[in-house]
């Protein structure tokens, strides 16, 4: 019974201060507390997600925005992984490239934003391209530092051992590393989502966040809100998942 109180606890705890303001929201706005031409009720926003459902018109963007994200994310994040890997298992990778991605990492990769778009135009290029940027500096620097702190004397029991360079990597190191590149991996979820909104508003004709732009207008404050608690519900997926297997490297390495 203490079990289960404690479960329907952690579960009911985080939703409560959410849900809180939800409710003064809607009290608030139909006592007209607040201006609902520019925060409509969330009763109203509701409606507008399911007259954007039943148009097909939020599906569509929605499924545009998640090919991005998960396009750029897969391109950026491996080669975050591959050059952090090469980055922290060499010494001479390590001087040739890590001071020049380390230099090229303070350059705020949406100020680039311009230049992409001389560059590739507006298309799915420049956004994937952004959103590829972004993700990989996260995933490559948490590598090498994953690497990098691997206890010397599980590796030196390695050599004791007699493993082999690859058993080295696949038996010590990599799992080792394993729960710092999944930090890398939550913090690129939410640096993927930001340069998708922003690359969306700015030079797209599809997607979640040219839906915003598109409402705006017209200021149609509702379709606006609905697009941006999309945005913060697929982040909250994504880190959730990113959680769930940073919880599970995290278990597998207490039971080893």
């Amino acid at each position: 019974m203490q079990k289960f109180k404690t479960k329907l606890l952690n579960f009911c705890l985080p939703a409560l201060l959410p849900v809180s303001l939800l409710l003064i929201w809607q009290v608030a706005s139909q006592f007209n507390l607040i201006s609902t031409k520019f925060f409509p009720a969330p009763s109203t926003i509701i409606k507008t997600a399911y007259t954007l459902v039943q148009g097909q018109e939020l599906f569509k963007n929605v499924t545009i925005s998640l090919y991005r994200a998960t396009l750029g994310l897969g391109i950026g994040a491996s080669l975050g992984l591959l050059l952090g890997l090469l980055t922290g298992l060499s010494h001479r990778a390590n001087q040739l490239l890590d001071s020049t991605i380390q230099m090229i990492r303070n350059i705020p990769h949406l100020a680039l934003l311009p230049l992409v778009i001389a560059w590739f135009g507006v298309g799915e290029t420049s956004k994937i391209f952004l959103v590829a940027v972004g993700v990989f500096f996260p995933l490559y620097a948490n590598t090498v530092h994953g690497i990098q702190s691997v206890d010397p004397e599980l590796i030196e029991m390695g050599h004791v051992y007699q493993l082999s360079r690859w058993q080295l990597f696949t038996d010590i190191i990599f799992p080792s590393a394993l729960p710092a590149i999944l930090v890398g991996l939550r913090y690129a979820l939410g640096i993927m989502w930001t340069t998708l909104i922003v690359a969306e508003t700015i030079a797209s004709d599809s997607g979640i966040g040219y839906m915003a732009m598109n409402a705006r207008e017209f200021m149609q404050m509702d379709v606006i809100l609905v697009s941006i608690l999309i945005y913060a519900l697929l982040g909250k997926i994504s880190d959730l998942i990113a959680k769930f297997f940073e919880n599970e490297a995290n278990h597998w390495q207490i039971n080893e």
